[in-house]
């Protein structure tokens, strides 16, 4: 059986130029193209179809779900990643909704009898499930570090996910702190958190300076990356950015 371009147009709510694009570059070919040019999909072009809309769904950009399908080997067990991906995810924004749930509840109490918030006594409760910004989403202007680190990612469990979660969020406060207390973005303790953040990077992805600068700037460009980091304290997004470039002109 095989249903036609319309149809899978309508099943999965894409339109036909975008399935047209996705044959274009060599993401989802028809299993055949009728007389009157009209493009074909059988099953085993559904499924693939499913895949791409399911990396899609968790922020992977067209050319990385390329090079992921064309890697698999076994479709069974790439939907069973992607469902461990999925459910991490709904697990994620449980603990997000917690999160949210648990500040207005404080919030309120706080407002009414003038009583200390727990969660700012520990800070790191208000960004519990609040995860910086997903690679994938704020490094598309860089997708060969974006693959690497997606490639490393893909096998993490769940445990080590949300711990490295846990770390990047720390560090954010950390530099945040930094911010806090009036240090310049050239001050020493700030460029030393910064070469830590930078040997990180390389040791995943070698990166030239001007790629490095790039990536501060998108602290501010990138609206998923600046929201992330404004979450935690306002301004933190140019600091970082400005203390990114600081470290990049000693590195020239």
């Amino acid at each position: 059986m095989d249903w036609p371009i319309a149809e899978i147009a309508r099943m999965s709510g894409l339109t036909a130029r975008t399935l047209r694009h996705y044959d274009e570059i060599g993401l989802l070919r028809p299993a055949r193209t009728g007389a009157n040019g009209r493009r074909y999909y059988e099953e085993r072009q559904l499924l693939r179809l499913q895949q791409i809309l399911v990396l899609r769904e968790l922020g992977v950009g067209l050319p990385e779900i390329g090079r992921i399908l064309a890697e698999q080997v076994d479709e069974l067990e790439a939907l069973r990643g992607h469902q461990r991906r999925l459910l991490h995810e709904r697990d994620r924004l449980d603990a997000l909704a917690r999160t949210v749930s648990r500040t207005i509840t404080e919030l309120e109490q706080s407002r009414k009898d003038g009583s200390a918030m727990t969660t700012i006594n520990r800070p790191e409760n208000l960004f519990e499930g609040i995860r910086p910004p997903q690679h994938r989403q704020t490094l598309r202007e860089f997708p060969a570090l974006a693959g690497t680190i997606g490639r490393r990612t893909a096998v993490m469990s769940e445990a080590e996910l949300e711990a490295a979660h846990r770390d990047r969020t720390a560090k954010m406060i950390r530099l945040a702190e930094l911010m806090v207390a009036g240090l310049p973005a050239d001050a020493d303790r700030v460029q030393e958190h910064v070469e830590a953040q930078y040997r990180e990077l390389t040791a995943l992805h070698a990166v030239s300076v001007e790629e490095y600068r790039a990536i501060g700037r998108a602290c501010v460009d990138n609206e998923q990356w600046h929201a992330a980091y404004e979450a935690i304290a306002p301004g933190l997004a140019a600091y970082q950015r400005g203390a990114i470039e600081v470290h990049a002109s000693r590195l020239s």
